[in-house]
């Protein structure tokens, strides 16, 4: 069995905040190589909401035990979702999903 890969989610004050989360909620997650100010960067979007925020590229955002946009970039295709499995009053911890696991929101 492959190693859970966790993900922190950062930056949600600038679209919803911690709002539109909630355990156990599907995030997509998509790469954004032409981000101009992260070629890294990977958006989270949640259906019907929009974008929510971007996977942490920072060892000062992310959540220790998780693991950063350019570290978990080459593990994944072009796109996937995760799972929220944590909140906290500035962080959004999710759950990478395996592919066959990622249907769903």
């Amino acid at each position: 069995m492959a190693k859970e890969k966790y993900i922190t989610i950062t930056g949600m004050k600038h679209y919803f905040g911690l709002k539109p989360f909630k355990v156990g909620k599907k995030v997509h997650c998509r790469k954004e190589p032409d981000n101009r100010i992260d070629s890294e960067a990977i958006k989270v979007t949640i259906k019907h909401v929009g974008k929510v925020g971007y996977v942490s590229n920072s060892p000062f955002t992310g959540a220790t035990g998780t693991m950063s946009a350019g570290r978990i970039y080459e593990q994944v295709g072009e796109e996937f979702k995760a799972e929220v499995m944590f909140l906290t009053p500035s962080m959004v911890i999710c759950r990478v999903l395996p592919k066959e696991d990622d249907s769903g929101e």
